[in-house]
Parts: structure tokens; C-alpha cells; sequence
């Protein structure tokens, strides 16, 4: 089965039945029906490579998709070629539905981490909202989240000075990971660059290391090639000003 790109779906490593995610405790049970639809809804898996992209700023997807396992980021362009992230994808999340509403994708995405990505038909969107009000108003909440973090990531970058606004972002980061168990058990590790902190903060990269630097002798965080691993966590949201996730049980496409 091929898809965007030229890229082949490959059949179900993890049937929805036994989806590696739907255990977690974040994540609310699903009535039976509303499984073995969302099992039908699924038309595959997509593996994505690190680096590569997965959806691109303008294009017409024919498919959204759910973080099976890995990471990504979403990001927009200028024309010079600077670069505004404007948040991370985490297992359980579902990327596309702007493409799928909008008609085409208003932003990028691109996988930081090897991928896996459960693989749904656009077109069957309008039946999922038209004969499963529940599921429908799923995929609304997990719009809403969405705004939501955007909304503190806004509030972030406007008024937190550079030091807090790079401790919320890794405690934040964080702490999305850790609910669905990315990386094992604590320190979890962010697989990303200080270019990546740069692009997401607004701040220049020397500006961005100076930053991190402030961090990492404090102890909060350590440094390494495969990215930023978090020793405190509630020192960052600390001083960061941030309280933390509250967003309970959520749906899982």
C-alpha cells in the first residue's frame, strides 16, 4: 500500500487490539465499537526514518496519523529560511488533522527520533464525525489540547525571560514524555539539539547555549550528544513559574 511520498504502508504490526499504548493509565479505555472502528479506520503503519519529513508546510495529505512510537516536531518557515518550531509530537498524538480540515497542511513536520505512525484514510473522517459522535468529539478535544499548549508555549516566549522560558520548555517536553513512558524510567532524555531550543524559544543559538549553560550548572539538566537528558524536572518547573500538565485521562486515536 503506498502513501505520501511514494512511501509504503506496511500491514499491522500492532493491531489496534493490542495497540502498546492503549495500557497506559493517560490514555481513557474505549467502548467496543468505538475499537473495532477506529481498527477499521486504520489502513496501516508507516515507518518514518530520523530527519525525514513526514508531512510538508502547503501539501494535500491524503492520510493523518497517530505517533505509534518516536518524536517529532512541527515547525514553519520564512522565505530566508529561518525556522519557528511551534511544538513536539509524543506517542499517542495525532498529526494531519489540520491538512485534513484546512484542505492543506499550514505547517511541517519533522521526525526527530526513528518513527512508527499509525496510518488513516482523510477521507473517512467524514464518516468517523458523521456515525461516532464520541470519537468525533475525541479528535475536537485533541485539537483543543493542541491550541492549549500552544497557548502556554505563546505565554512562554512573550513574557518568560530566556532562563524561564528554556526550563519550561524542557520541563515541558518532559514531562509529556514521561506520561507516555518514552525513554523507560527517569532521567528521561530529549532527543534534541540546542539549534531545536533556538528555533522553538526565538532566540539566537549563542544566546541559547549561554542559556543551557545557566541549566546545566545548576544541575538540572546534562548535556549529551544524543540530545538533553533531565535530571530535576520539578527544579525546572520551578523555576520556570509552570505548574505542570493537568489534563487527566485523554483519547487515543
Amino acid at each position: 500500500m503506498s502513501g505520501q511520498n511514494g512511501r509504503s504502508f506496511s500491514s499491522r504490526q500492532y493491531p489496534c487490539e493490542n495497540c502498546p499504548l492503549r495500557p497506559l493509565p493517560v490514555f481513557r479505555e474505549f467502548e467496543k465499537q468505538e475499537l473495532a472502528y477506529v481498527s477499521k479506520f486504520k489502513k496501516g503503519e508507516l515507518a518514518v526514518d530520523k530527519g525525514a519529513t513526514v508531512l510538508v508546510e502547503g501539501s494535500h495529505s491524503a492520510h493523518l496519523y497517530t505517533v505509534l512510537s518516536g518524536w517529532a516536531f512541527r515547525y514553519k518557515l520564512l522565505s530566508d529560511g529561518r525556522r519557528q518550531i511551534l511544538n513536539y509530537s509524543m506517542p499517542g498524538d495525532l498529526i494531519g488533522l489540520q491538512g485534513s480540515v484546512m484542505g492543506e497542511m499550514q505547517h511541517s513536520i519533522e521526525a526527530l527520533s526513528p518513527m512508527l505512525l499509525c496510518v488513516f484514510e482523510r477521507e473517512n473522517l467524514h464518516e468517523l464525525y458523521r456515525n461516532h459522535p464520541d470519537l468525533a468529539y475525541d479528535i475536537t478535544w485533541l485539537a483543543s489540547r493542541e491550541e492549549r499548549m500552544l497557548d502556554e508555549n505563546l505565554l512562554s516566549i512573550g513574557r518568560r525571560t530566556a532562563l524561564e522560558r528554556t526550563a519550561y520548555l524542557i520541563a515541558f517536553i518532559a514531562s509529556r514524555a514521561a506520561i507516555v513512558g518514552l525513554n523507560g524510567k527517569a532521567p528521561v532524555q530529549i532527543p534534541i539539539t540546542q539549534q531545536h531550543v533556538a528555533d522553538t524559544l526565538g532566540l539566537s543559538l549563542v544566546h541559547t547555549n549561554k542559556t543551557i549553560r545557566k541549566l546545566i550548572d545548576r544541575k538540572l539538566i546534562v548535556w549529551r550528544d544524543g540530545g538533553c537528558e533531565v535530571v530535576d524536572r520539578e527544579a525546572l518547573k520551578d523555576l520556570a513559574r509552570w505548574e505542570g500538565l493537568s489534563e487527566g485521562r485523554r483519547p487515543l486515536i
